[in-house]
């Protein structure tokens, strides 16, 4: 074998040259005139054309059109009942070709009878294949497959060869070649692993050909053609996971934008593989006991090449040994230490690595691809990344052939999404024993599932009602149908998109027949939220009615959706108003009445319900504002309701998002309502402050921002933290007794903290205390006025602070704010620096 090379170094072919050059062949087999995709692409018929068409053939249409297929270009198909080659002519260089096949009985042709082979010569692309066989092994309608050939004579000859059982026929239904840059060459020599653990020195050579098996957006949504620049598809890569361990998904941070280096080509990923990622999540604890794993399954007996997708797009992972982990393909090391901002230089700068594997025998098998952090490199953070994942088969060198083995019948298939490569779908059950474990997992599933139906859980309508029978009151909750929620989203349309959460996408929608703007809030498949939370949600806001709890006008659930609806709510989070964000910054006493405004919703829940309802994830991006500044909390997919007014506490899994969570909380396992209290006294610090919960990237007793505000409150120096447009604008008064309330209800201790009406009736306070020196125009710039007090305690008299004040001799957050202090007898001072 030759000398491996590695393919981060690909060679720079500006794209657009190349489809200037070379243009993409688009043919609808079969097809009387040309037609457009779903894209907008148009596709030509295969006859007419200047390109050779075969002579033994017949055009044929598809006996009905199956909703799930798109027309363009699967309803029309080419028979071939003897040998027949398309002759292409072509630029020299490098192509994708893309067959279509959608495996139906046409006229007296019946799919099950189809077996053939496809040749390019000198390339075997497939043999005795059977698309009726693979379809129904994958449960889809129709497949596709995927070569990169390098065409060097100028013309591509593609010969289909019926088997020859008795009534064997070929056909396709659409081909499709788009020239592309070598994508393929690299210069630095790799190491390959075979099955028994060696490692072998090979390159690929140029004239080889390679057969796309999986191309995976890791953490993110699937990708269309039209989202890539050599018109590839991109699957979502959650139903690869192996078990349950599927870690966090997670998008770029706003501040964050992808910026390709010299060294990776655009053409290699689109820029929404490397804007989303999958970790193993947040807790080394657990991180170093599992491995984060996809299965994926190919034929036996090949070369695989396997390139992994790296980019760092989340804050504080900014510098080298903060995320280093190993690679493992099929249970063999393939890479230790791998470090991405190493690779890369910089967060938001994309990387690639490839890596080759070698499997044995025939059939098909499990290819494994795992990462776990290392733990010999002592990095800052136990975990590991990935952005996309593609395996590619590479020819047989004896026979010039990509050609697998057709999939065994099964009497039930893998049901997943229509357009996605066969090899994509074909999973075979692992090991024996993890069937068993499935079968009594599925056996309690089915026993928890009778259960819910007994206590009349929220079900799944039809998409074709428009609303439906359900548990919950129509005049409380609305069913809505996907169609109604796609003409209110204009089809998700991108441009409406108000934000992402852990859940999924929200956007801004208008129901035609209500006449109102509303949040449509989508589940993303790849979310750790899952049914549980989306019914928890519904069930709970169902009940509830509270002009400072969001209003759940209705949701939708069925076709693998699960959507919620709510009153828009104009003027976004609390965060979007506080730090990060272009907004004008809010007032002091704007911040004090949505902080009011969220303290209501919060004691209502505590309670004004007919049970307590804790809320467990109180979060400034929970707490929404509407148009007119009310403060509306939201969110109630993590909520739990006690179940009876005798109980203090309930045991429970611990949820919420880090930063926020009561440690009581963590550390007991106990859910009180004081949890909601710590949680919300982080958010009251996080108005002060103007900065998040968590900040990684700063001093480690700076991170977490309730532990350094109280440090900071208990010495005296909170005001060094506080937002600094703040600073001389609040009453000094109306400061203290906010600080006071936010570090009583951070407390260790559940039973230190105050109940969510005293937190209430100390914040309405502090508003007064704000609204009364507003009118007086006696304090203008409180903080100032704090260092003036302080300072008159430390000098012993009036004259020198006077002096200070005319002078301008101290810096406005110099000294702290003490309690101590008289303010009444000083006031003249104060009008002195007011007016000076």
């Amino acid at each position: 074998m030759k000398n491996a090379r590695p393919l981060f170094c690909a060679t720079l072919i500006t794209l657009s040259v190349v489809a200037d050059s070379k243009p993409s062949i688009l043919l609808n087999c079969g097809a009387p005139a040309p037609d457009s995709d779903l894209d907008g692409r148009i596709w030509t018929p295969d006859s007419g054309s200047e390109f050779s068409l075969p002579s033994s053939s017949e055009s044929v249409a598809a006996p009905q059109q199956v909703s799930s297929v798109a027309k363009v270009p699967y309803l029309t198909a080419r028979i071939f009942t003897s040998t027949s080659t398309y002759s292409f002519p072509l630029a020299v260089g490098r192509v994708f070709l893309r067959l279509y096949f959608y495996p139906v009985n046409y006229a007296n042709y019946t799919a099950t009878d189809s077996f053939f082979s496809i040749t390019a010569v000198p390339y075997t692309l497939l043999h005795n294949f059977s698309a009726s066989l693979v379809a129904d092994a994958v449960g889809s309608p129709y497949i596709t497959r995927e070569f990169s050939l390098n065409v060097s004579a100028g013309v591509l000859n593609l010969t289909f060869t019926p088997s020859s059982t008795p009534n064997s026929f070929a056909f396709i239904n659409g081909i499709e070649i788009v020239p592309i840059p070598d994508i393929f060459v690299s210069n630095n020599p790799i190491l390959i692993t075979d099955a028994y653990g060696k490692s072998i020195s090979y390159e690929i050579d140029p004239e080889w050909a390679i057969q796309t098996v999986y191309r995976l957006n890791v953490g993110g949504r699937a990708i269309t053609p039209r989202d890539d620049e050599l018109f590839r598809s991109w699957e979502d890569d959650s139903r690869y996971i192996f078990g349950a361990a599927f870690g966090v998904t997670y998008s770029n941070d706003p501040n964050v934008s992808i910026s390709y280096p010299p060294q990776v080509p655009t053409y290699i990923a689109p820029t929404e593989v490397y804007a989303t990622a999958r970790s193993m999540g947040p807790d080394a604890g657990v991180n170093l006991q599992y491995n984060l794993t996809w299965i994926l399954q190919v034929d036996a007996g090949f070369y695989y090449f396997v390139r992994f997708h790296f980019c760092e797009i989340q804050y504080p992972i900014t510098k080298t040994n903060q995320r280093v982990f190993d690679i493992f393909i099929n249970n063999q090391t393939v890479q230790k230490y791998a470090d991405v901002i190493a690779w890369s230089g910089n967060i938001g700068v994309p990387a690639y690595r490839d890596y080759a594997v070698i499997t044995m025998g025939s059939g098909q098998m499990d290819m494994w691809v795992a990462l776990h952090p290392d733990v010999a490199a002592e990095p800052e953070y136990y975990d590991a990344i990935l952005n996309g994942l593609e395996v590619f088969k590479l020819q047989d060198i004896g026979s010039n052939s990509l050609a697998g083995l057709n999939p065994e019948s099964v009497s039930h298939p893998i049901v997943g999404s229509p357009n996605e490569d066969v090899s994509r779908k074909n999973h075979k059950p692992v090991p024996a024993i993890v069937g068993g474990v499935a079968v009594l997992l599925v056996a309690f599933c089915l026993i928890l599932l009778c259960k819910c139906r007994r206590k009349k859980k929220v079900v799944a309508c039809h998409e074709t009602s428009s609303c439906c029978a359900s548990p919950i009151p129509s005049n409380l909750c609305r069913h809505f149908s996907i169609t109604t929620i796609k003409a209110a989203t204009k089809d998700f349309d991108e441009s409406l998109l108000l934000g992402i959460g852990g859940f999924g996408k929200v956007y801004l929608g208008e129901i035609n027949a209500m006449g109102m703007k509303v949040a449509i809030k989508r589940s993303n498949p790849t979310s750790d939220q899952g049914v549980h939370e989306f019914h928890s949600e519904i069930e709970t806001l169902s009940k509830l009615r509270h002009i400072h709890l969001v209003s759940l006008i209705g949701y939708c659930q069925g076709n693998s959706e699960m959507i919620l609806v709510y009153d828009y709510m104009a003027r976004g989070t609390l965060r979007d108003h506080l730090y990060n964000s272009q907004k004008p910054p809010l007032s002091w006493k704007q911040r004090l009445e949505i902080c009011i405004g969220a303290a209501r919703g919060l004691h209502y829940l505590h309670t004004g319900a007919k049970h307590t309802v804790i809320h467990r994830d109180v979060k400034t991006t929970n707490i929404l504002l509407d148009e007119n500044w009310v403060a509306k909390v939201s969110d109630f997919g993590l909520s739990k309701t006690l179940p009876t007014l005798d109980d203090t506490h309930v045991s429970t899994m611990v949820k919420g998002s880090f930063g926020y969570l009561d440690p009581e909380y963590a550390w007991r396992h106990q859910l009180t309502e004081k949890s909601d209290v710590y949680s919300f006294g982080v958010v009251l610090f996080e108005v002060l402050c103007a900065r998040p919960a968590l900040v990684h990237m700063l001093p480690d007793e700076q991170v977490n921002l309730a532990d350094w505000a109280v440090h900071c409150q208990k010495n005296g120096n909170l005001v060094y933290i506080i937002d600094p447009y703040l600073k001389g604008r609040m009453a000094p008064e109306s400061f203290e007794k906010f600080a006071e309330t936010a570090e009583k209800c951070v407390a260790d201790v559940g039973a230190d903290r105050p109940s969510m009406g005293d937190v209430l009736q100390n914040l309405e306070f502090a508003l007064r205390l704000q609204e009364h020196t507003d009118d007086d125009g006696e304090i203008t710039d409180g903080i100032i006025e704090n260092a003036i007090l302080t300072s008159m305690v430390e000098s012993s008299t009036t004259t020198t602070i006077t002096k200070m004040i005319r002078g301008r001799s101290f810096a406005s957050e110099v000294l702290p704010y003490k309690r101590s202090l008289a303010l009444s007898s000083h006031r003249s001072l104060i009008r002195a620096y007011s007016c000076s």
